[in-house]
């Protein structure tokens, strides 16, 4: 693609989401989802092939639909209440009608069917954009209408993504397929706390960004998009291949990575919150992800695939991609546990 192309559309991606951050008005809101989405699919399509095309079908005709819902419900309550402020969505049928939009629009359960067929059609850096930046305007608006929607409805999606996402994983060989479902389940865990603790639920989608992020990049410098194709990597890059272990780890959520962080204060949270079983619940839903994770481990370091070349590392041509941000991700995505203090301070 065009460079000067691909930075209208980085940059329209951009508008978009500041856009939605900056509005307290439904319409803008909605107009900046539309440039968000309008803006990533040419990205999507660039390849020409036909999953990637078929993938950027799915994805327009699937954030259309939401977009058009998110409009309907914010035109329904500005019209039985007159109100169009967005914190003010405080009609139960409107509530709930823009909450279910906003789901779909980030692929949590029930509405969760999209994300992993759309992403195994992309590259992984679109995936990438997928996966995080485009999490984030929705997001925001979920965070500011929270305090209106029932909350059985918020746990009930939130507890429902965290098991989708765990049982939907388990069978995958497709690398982009099951960082779909590890985000559908992420999701789950920022839902479920969504209305008790905001801060919680931001800081959460902070650190899910960093460690999403430093996957991607890693298939990426591999250029690995299948569980069999990983299983050649640790030859080529042994160091990369050990960071990878515990950047999976850490998605996993376990301690002492920066994964845990997020996953130990919720629980907190939520037996706070007297919801004891809910939290048991997320905690077994944690143990499904743990299992792919491992998967992916295994193969990646403690397995030997076979093949004839016994030598650690074999010919190959030189990597010309740039390895900073890979590096800075996969620090921060081990390390961060320790500055759990800090970040309580912070977010509190």
């Amino acid at each position: 693609m065009n460079p000067y192309v691909l930075t209208v559309f980085l940059l329209s991606l951009g508008l978009g989401t500041t856009l939605t951050f900056a509005s307290s008005h439904w319409l803008l809101a909605w107009m900046g989802l539309e440039i968000n989405t309008l803006a990533i699919i040419p990205l999507m399509a660039q390849h020409h092939h036909p999953r990637s095309v078929e993938a950027t079908t799915k994805y327009f005709l699937i954030q259309a639909t939401a977009a058009a819902a998110i409009l309907f419900a914010s035109t329904t309550n500005a019209w039985l209440l007159g109100e169009w402020n967005i914190t003010q969505l405080t009609h139960p049928v409107a509530a709930t009608m823009a909450m279910m939009a906003l789901a779909l629009k980030v692929g949590l359960a029930p509405m969760h069917l999209w994300l992993p067929e759309v992403l195994q059609g992309l590259d992984l850096t679109t995936g990438l954009i997928l996966s995080t930046w485009q999490k984030l305007a929705p997001f925001a608006l979920i965070i500011q209408i929270a305090h209106s929607i029932n909350p059985t409805i918020i746990i009930a999606l939130g507890v429902l993504s965290t098991l989708i996402g765990g049982w939907g994983g388990l069978n995958q060989t497709q690398l982009r397929k099951i960082l779909a479902y590890s985000s559908i389940a992420h999701l789950g865990w920022m839902i479920i706390i969504i209305k008790s603790a905001p801060q919680l639920a931001t800081l959460t989608l902070g650190i899910y960004i960093i460690m999403t992020s430093t996957a991607f990049l890693t298939f990426k410098m591999t250029a690995t998009t299948k569980i069999n194709t990983l299983a050649l990597s640790w030859s080529k890059n042994p160091t990369l291949a050990t960071t990878t272990t515990l950047v999976l780890l850490s998605l996993a959520g376990l301690p002492p990575l920066t994964g845990f962080m997020p996953k130990w204060l919720i629980l907190q949270e939520l037996a706070n919150q007297g919801l004891p079983l809910i939290a048991t619940l997320a905690a077994l839903s944690a143990l499904l992800s743990l299992y792919f994770y491992l998967r992916l481990c295994y193969a990646m370091t403690l397995t030997i695939s076979p093949n004839t070349n016994n030598a650690l590392t074999p010919w190959r041509l030189p990597n010309t991609q740039t390895t900073l941000p890979l590096a800075t991700l996969s620090t921060m995505t081990v390390t961060l546990l320790p500055i759990t203090p800090a970040t309580l301070t912070l977010f509190s």
